[in-house]
């Protein structure tokens, strides 16, 4: 990589060092062009980078001024099925390919506020497939781990972010395809409501469903492409006048109350990975909701197993019909099956009046709310998708085949790692007027999950159900688990108001003492810390497992006027503790 140039690119990072004149557009450009040269072989293109188209876009700069051209000077992908005037549209499939005099709307906004297309990338075939191989330009490879997938159909839009080739890509969503490749190579994927974002200019594959979404390493990155990209498109007949989110959190926040499929060679790290979302979604003190989202992949089947996938075969049934052989064959047996003979119009009526049900069974659900679910739950590698085309492709998009289908807006974030080069993530879901909710979500499981915490373990007032739990609640903490000291500790009354334990630890001798083990931030633990009075205060105490944690502990000069209560083993086991059971959570 360039020396100057992080392989990682960022707006900020990229207008920081245009200002400071310490690098140029062009200079970044050549850069990417490298990089796509040296990654040749994971398929990430179908027009890849070239200063000789480029050129003009970077000449154009000249007459734009930075300060009022929010994406000035940043380089973008554009999904290969987008157009950009005068370079081929393929949606995948060389024998379709027509070259576009006019931007699709979306592009045209993007190059008006300064950002420089350097490239039409790879996709699966007509965007139809999540998987990221059913290309005849090849499979894209995944950007961390090049024997998985790398998720469709947006793929080379979010390899190219993922390898540095681009800020930001552009790609479309019907059923997933602009979630599913941001989670398998550590990105975020927003897909703004439908009608937010114009789809003139993009290749249907469900025109009511279709989507355009944007690939970015942050979701403060995805919002400032969004200043430049939404709004109302007065020639499509898609567009709807959806105002630009503002971050706000919700009432309540909705998890499924059913066990959850994972699959693929990594389902048993996918599961371990939703369990520590779970628990980290405790911790945003918003209200859980448990409930029964089968609904969800009942409302899916209307596309793929019922009449809506018609839908698909109007946009190129007949290119198909009149070109033999040029389609991939997976790509023509899903297409085809929109034509069986089955579907008659009686049948389209009946899934749309389904789907007004689970429609309206989705508001009521989430209003002021957001349902989080896992972007996928699994992956798989690429020698088993050609093994399997259709039942790996299915289990991909079983998070996210409801979302167009019922009008709602999501975001795919990074959720961690559920093994080494492995990312695991989840997406955010809220009704299409409420935008607003899932980024302000996203925002605060972002900021919680990167907060550095510390355990502290508590063996007395500030214990669960008794009086100063409130202070762990005011600083965020979260209990984590019960457990026992080592052996080593005397235990003391203090004579208090009210009475309060002392822990001190004995250079022989002493017992063992039960205690809470909770975790708190690190940003309100040194106030916490500071607040506690004499004689106690904060050090490590030893756990019966030989592990050391902050906890609270008494200087031994309180000895003197205070009663030794070791022998009952625990704060809650004397008259002041005792809190009974049945009052006492277990979990926050």
């Amino acid at each position: 990589m360039n020396g100057t140039i992080p392989e990682k690119l960022t707006i900020k990072w990229l207008q920081e060092n245009y200002r400071n004149k310490k690098l140029t557009p062009k200079e970044v450009i050549v850069e990417i062009i490298k990089r796509a040269n040296d990654d040749a072989n994971m398929n990430i293109w179908i027009t890849p980078p070239s200063l000789e188209w480029i050129q003009p876009y970077l000449e154009k700069l000249n007459s734009l001024p930075i300060e009022s051209s929010p994406l000035w000077g940043v380089p973008f992908a554009i999904k290969d099925n987008i157009d950009l005037a005068g370079i081929p549209t393929t949606a995948g499939c060389p024998e379709y390919a027509y070259t576009p005099n006019e931007h699709a709307s979306i592009v045209k906004r993007l190059i008006e506020a300064g950002a420089i297309p350097v490239g039409k990338a790879n996709l699966d075939q007509f965007a139809t497939g999540l998987v990221g191989t059913r290309s005849p330009y090849g499979e894209t490879q995944n950007s961390l781990r090049p024997e998985l997938i790398s998720g469709g159909s947006s793929s080379g839009s979010s390899v190219s972010v993922a390898r540095g080739q681009a800020v930001f890509g552009l790609g479309t969503d019907t059923a997933g395809s602009g979630r599913i490749p941001a989670l398998l190579n550590n990105l975020v994927g927003y897909k703004p409501s439908l009608g937010a974002w114009s789809t003139k200019g993009v290749v249907p594959a469900c025109a009511s469903l279709d989507c355009v979404t944007v690939f970015a390493h942050s979701l403060e990155e995805a919002m400032l492409v969004d200043q430049s990209a939404r709004g109302v498109e007065e020639t499509d007949p898609w567009s709807r006048n959806i105002p630009q989110p503002t971050s706000s959190l919700p009432d309540k926040i909705i998890l499924p109350k059913e066990p959850l499929d994972f699959f693929g060679p990594f389902a048993t790290e996918y599961s371990n990975a939703w369990d520590q979302v779970v628990e980290q979604l405790k911790k945003l003190d918003i209200p859980i909701e448990y409930i029964d989202t089968t609904f969800l992949s009942d409302a899916a089947a209307i596309l793929y197993d019922g009449p809506m996938v018609a839908e698909r075969w109007a946009a190129v049934g007949n290119f198909v019909e009149e070109n033999p052989g040029a389609t991939f064959p997976i790509t023509e047996e899903v297409l085809r099956s929109g034509s069986a003979s089955k579907y008659d119009a009686a049948t389209v009526f009946k899934a749309n009046h389904k789907l007004k049900a689970y429609k309206l069974k989705a508001k009521q659900l989430l209003t002021n709310a957001v349902l989080v679910m896992p972007t996928a739950g699994g992956t798989w590698t690429r020698d088993q998708v050609r093994e399997n085309p259709i039942a790996t492709n299915s289990d991909m998009g079983r998070y996210t085949n409801h979302c167009n289908l019922l009008d709602l807006c999501a975001v795919a974030v990074p959720a961690g790692e559920a093994a080494e080069r492995l990312p695991f993530g989840i997406t955010l879901f809220s009704l299409a007027e409420d935008e607003g909710l899932i980024c302000g979500t996203a925002e605060a499981f972002a900021k919680k999950s990167d907060e550095p915490t510390t355990l502290i373990a508590v063996c007395g007032l500030h214990m669960r159900g008794l009086p100063l739990e409130t202070q762990m609640k005011e600083c965020r903490a979260r209990f984590i688990r019960e457990a026992v000291t080592a052996p080593k500790y005397q235990m003391i009354k203090l004579p208090t108001e009210p009475a309060k334990p002392g822990l001190i630890k004995q250079a022989s001798g002493g017992g063992a003492i039960q205690l809470e083990i909770w975790e708190m931030p690190l940003s309100t633990f040194g106030g916490f810390a500071a607040s506690i009075p004499e004689p106690l205060g904060i050090g490590k105490v030893e756990l019966e497992d030989g592990s050391e944690v902050p906890g609270f502990i008494c200087q031994a000069y309180a000895v003197e006027e205070a009663e030794d209560i070791t022998a009952l083993g625990g704060w809650r086991n004397g008259s002041e503790g005792q809190v009974p059971r049945s009052n006492v959570q277990l979990s926050k």
